[in-house]
């Protein structure tokens, strides 16, 4: 099986995915100038759109990961745990919090302050996608690659049971027979 065999429907093409990249990297040159800026990509879904991204700042930064996870059974609790914290000081620093993907807002209200009682100079947010339709909290999104309708998507990081990070574009799944 290939995983080409379970795609429904494209959503974002490889191409409009690479063109909105550039755009954010420069919009982030432009706002960053003349400062060092901290990616801080949130794993494992972030990791492709980081690389892509970071390749795509033309001002001086490092990168820097973490990776958290929410728990709850049937319903979202808020309840967050770090997996992988920051190796590098976040203090005195310009950060910018790398995401895949941003929907109810409760995990990424949770970083946030987390790591604004880290005492950066400043902290925005990056996301590839931002699924507003499901909010719970309003979060402060600086940069958005694209708006993202209530679908579960799949491919450039962003995966099903570990699978379809690879693909190079943005999809949904057809359903599944059970």
């Amino acid at each position: 099986m290939t995983p080409y065999e379970n795609i429904d429907e494209i959503l974002f093409s490889a191409e409009e995915i690479q063109k909105r990249v550039k755009e954010l990297g420069e919009a982030i040159s432009k706002d960053y100038e003349g400062k060092d800026p901290i990616l801080v990509s949130m794993l494992k879904g972030a990791a492709i759109f980081t690389a892509d991204l970071m390749r795509c700042i033309s001002v001086p930064l490092t990168l820097d990961f973490m990776a958290i996870s929410s728990y709850s059974s049937t319903r979202t609790t808020g309840v967050v745990k770090i997996l992988k914290d920051l190796e590098e000081s976040i203090e005195g620093r310009e950060v910018i919090i790398i995401e895949d993907i941003v929907d109810t807002g409760l995990t990424l209200s949770y970083l946030i302050r987390s790591l604004k009682a880290r005492n950066p100079v400043s902290l925005n947010i990056c996301t590839l996608l931002d699924r507003s339709v499901s909010r719970i909290i309003e979060v402060p999104i600086a940069y958005k690659g694209f708006d993202l309708a209530d679908v579960f998507v799949v491919g450039y990081g962003l995966d099903f049971q570990q699978h379809y990070r690879n693909l190079p574009f943005i999809c949904t799944l057809k359903p599944r027979n059970s």
